[in-house]
């Protein structure tokens, strides 16, 4: 039913969507969705927040791990070293033990005071399940969005891995992410979806060689995500990266680095985001959605929905 506000699908230039929209700024869905609108054999894990695994236009999309899913609570029934990871594990908020946990939350985070006396939400802001849901919210089910491969309905969207790399708080280290990669590959992902990556301050630049010095952990577990080959649909897997939200002329990394894909962003008028990174490191660009302001209030229609 929101469909009709999913720009980045199908982009009729409403300016109720945005001021300067632009007819057929779009990814052009709705004539990839005649060839396919997606596969079950796809299992896309998304490196982010914790996704929402029981949203009601999500839940039939998400992977499942079989052997979790029907064991002992509290036992690690398959034997991979990670207690009740029934939808990908939490690299955050390890086990007593000090291993990844399958324990995903995505509401973590209090309400707190600043120094005016205004309240705010500090914690999770639910983009690991925005993104799951652009990726492959359930089609025609008559609930909330659609998804990119989200399926006609018949059960046949990709699934959705969560690896959480965020708690609202707080975020995994090198290690732990490398750790949550690999998790993904072994557990048949093939596509590794990654809207972060590390904003350089104060006009500092980082170069391949510095990121392979300092980043090597991690590099070797995309690699070794990279080096398999978890579906008979691709010939191997793929890792995606967001460009960055810092307007400068150079992605972030990893996906700067020039192995992997970094996707800056346009706006619904066709024009890079007033936020997107663009330029050295970039691959390709994609639907962002940008906030424009006008007599002083923003409008949020332009966003991604």
């Amino acid at each position: 039913p929101m469909l009709e506000l999913q720009w980045h699908y199908h982009n009729q230039g409403l300016q109720s969507i945005y001021k300067t929209s632009k007819e057929g700024e779009d990814i052009n869905a709705f004539a990839a969705w005649k060839y396919t609108t997606g596969s079950n054999q796809i299992v896309v894990a998304v490196m982010d927040e914790g996704v929402k695994y029981n949203h009601p236009d999500l839940e039939a999309n998400m992977w499942k791990n079989q052997a979790e899913l029907n064991g002992q609570p509290g036992v690690d029934d398959d034997g991979n070293g990670v207690v009740d990871d029934i939808y990908g594990v939490n690299c955050v908020d390890l086990s007593a033990s000090g291993k990844l946990s399958g324990n995903i939350s995505w509401d973590q985070g209090s309400i707190k005071t600043d120094s005016k006396g205004n309240k705010y939400w500090d914690g999770d802001v639910g983009h690991g399940t925005h993104v799951a849901g652009t990726v492959a919210a359930v089609n025609n089910n008559g609930l909330g969005v659609a998804g990119v491969a989200g399926g006609s309905g018949n059960g046949d969207g990709v699934r959705i891995m969560s690896i959480q790399i965020f708690n609202g708080v707080s975020n995994s280290t090198l290690a732990q992410n490398a750790k949550g990669i690999e998790y993904a590959a072994d557990n048949g992902a093939c596509i590794l979806q990654n809207s972060w990556g590390y904003p350089l301050q104060d006009g500092r630049t980082m170069s391949d060689s510095d990121y392979q010095s300092g980043f090597s952990v991690e590099l070797s577990a995309i690699r070794y995500f990279v080096g398999k080959s978890n579906c008979s649909a691709m010939q191997g897997n793929i890792a995606i990266f967001a460009a960055g939200n810092d307007g400068k002329a150079t992605a972030d990394y990893p996906g700067a680095f020039n192995e992997f894909i970094a996707v800056t962003a346009y706006a619904p008028d066709g024009l890079p985001t007033s936020y997107t990174n663009y330029k050295y490191g970039c691959n390709v660009s994609a639907p962002g959605g940008d906030i424009w302001v006008e007599s002083r209030s923003y409008r949020y229609e332009g966003t991604v929905l």
